[in-house]
């Protein structure tokens, strides 16, 4: 992960940002709160794998009851906080998805998901995925999985209360907000 600060010769509109990210579509691009652009380097296969993996429970799960819609890492959400963030796996309620025009559909998605996991590959430094996590909470979210394989753990984010942090457990779900998913862990953490 490269963090580029182009202030105070140049502050992003959504517009340019946008572009860059259309111009440059071999690259995955994030922004921050404070005008930064992040240049986010592509994953191994085996972080690549899981990821699809991840999103692939999660589609197969809402394609039951439709409750939301998922979305993959390539996916921008512009928070509240005027960051443009791409969780690995998002998910968001279908009330909140359709109140969306078609318009803003088609962009960077003008919120935050109500659920998000980030998966740790090893180039990632834990402490920049935790401070991701917080942003999320800070605009919205209303539950997050940080998983990181290499230790076989997983930080629960929620809001109003401090990460809890799971050891090697052989599941995740959350019945208030995804009722009926149960993320399998055993092929992640093996």
């Amino acid at each position: 992960m490269i963090t580029l600060d182009l202030r105070p010769a140049l502050a992003l509109t959504d517009e340019q940002f946008a572009q860059i990210c259309q111009n440059n579509r071999d690259l995955r691009f994030e922004r921050t709160a404070q005008g930064e652009l992040v240049i986010l380097a592509p994953t191994g296969g085996e972080t690549g794998r899981t990821n699809v993996e991840l999103a692939a429970d999660l589609v197969l799960w809402n394609r039951r009851d439709r409750l939301g819609v998922v979305f993959d890492s390539s996916t921008g959400f512009k928070l509240p906080n005027g960051s443009t963030r791409s969780p690995d796996v998002a998910w968001v309620r279908l009330e909140r998805w359709e109140a969306l025009t078609p318009d803003q559909q088609r962009r960077f998605v003008p919120l935050c998901p109500d659920f998000a996991i980030e998966l740790k590959s090893p180039s990632d430094e834990l402490a920049d995925l935790q401070a991701k996590m917080q942003e999320y909470l800070e605009n919205g979210l209303q539950l997050g999985w940080l998983i990181d394989p290499e230790q076989q753990r997983v930080d629960i984010y929620r809001p109003h209360h401090a990460p809890e942090s799971l050891s090697n457990p052989k599941t995740l779900s959350d019945e208030a907000l995804l009722p009926g998913f149960v993320l399998d862990l055993s092929e992640i953490f093996c």
